[in-house]
């Protein structure tokens, strides 16, 4: 009995060594050093250059000089806040008529396609073939003053046939960038909604809700990620975009990427330039936090 006990018993496993145990804890680190060098070269080295431009004084001619001149930045907001307002402003109807137009877009792709499915999704991502620059001044042509669109809302009296128009107007813009940035709210929200269980509705459903109230109360809050996820992806480049203002509005809807740009390539006032970026950049950054922590998902926070 004692030799079966002792045959029958496992020999204990050796510990690894802690010469193991210390590489392998490396190895996670190992692999995000091209993420950490990618970043450092692309993204921390540039934003300390821009800093360090938005504090300098001086000229293109004569060369800049960092004096810590803070007071760029408070003469830079006191002069362009308007722009700065009137870009969030124009993102956030944007980011709102593409949540309205993407979620029975995804909601019916991801429901009721079928085997019409990757048709549909195809597209939606149809756009991007298309150079971000064509696909704007293709809304120019559509809302010109002599299109097929004004002379439709003319004809309705929508439009004034004299003084109102489309193009040139903050409408216009708006337009521009709700169209450009649809695909980046629908993909997610289509992909929150596909990875649904279905079951959840069904159960929903068995417990007598009608379907509103399946849709508002099961569907709505599991597909929030996606919600999410496509405001902030719509949001952010629309708040600092300004090829649609430049060929869809006019210089009385001038935006902060107008600016921007502006006063880095015509007026050659780099430090200001650079402290609106900063500016502009800092306010995303905090909008984003707020409203993450504000739509509670789990996966985003």
């Amino acid at each position: 009995m004692s030799v079966l006990a002792v045959a029958g018993t496992a020999a204990p496993k050796a510990a690894p060594p802690v010469e193991d145990e210390r590489r392998r804890s490396r190895v996670p680190y190992l692999l995000l050093l091209p993420g950490i060098a990618w970043l450092a070269v692309f993204f921390v080295v540039p934003m300390i250059a821009l800093g360090s431009q938005s504090l300098q004084e001086g000229s293109i001619e004569d060369g800049y000089t960092l004096t810590w001149n803070w007071q760029t930045y408070t003469e830079a907001l006191s002069q362009y806040w308007t722009q700065f307002l009137r870009a969030f402003w124009y993102a956030a109807l944007a980011t709102l008529f593409a949540l309205l137009i993407s979620y029975p877009l995804a909601y019916t792709i991801a429901f009721k396609a079928g085997r019409w499915r990757n048709v549909w999704l195809v597209l939606v991502i149809a756009p991007f073939f298309t150079s971000f620059l064509i696909r704007t001044i293709a809304w120019k042509t559509i809302l010109a003053d002599n299109g097929v669109v004004a002379e439709v809302m003319r004809g309705l009296g929508l439009l004034n046939w004299t003084d109102d128009r489309l193009l040139s107007t903050g409408p216009a813009v708006v337009a521009g960038l709700t169209y450009n940035f649809l695909p980046f709210m629908t993909l997610p929200i289509y992909a929150a909604l596909e990875r649904m269980d279905r079951r959840v509705v069904e159960a929903a459903h068995d417990l007598y809700a009608s379907p509103f109230t399946a849709f508002r109360k099961v569907t709505v809050p599991l597909s929030m990620p996606g919600v999410v996820a496509g405001t902030l992806l719509t949001f952010i480049p629309a708040a600092g975009d300004y090829i649609n203002q430049r060929l869809l509005g006019s210089s009385q809807n001038n935006v902060i990427g107008s600016v921007i740009d502006t006063q880095f390539i015509r007026v050659g006032d780099y430090p200001t330039a650079a402290a609106l970026s900063f500016v502009l950049m800092i306010s995303i950054v905090a909008l984003v936090v707020v409203y993450v922590r504000r739509a509670g998902t789990e996966e985003l926070v």
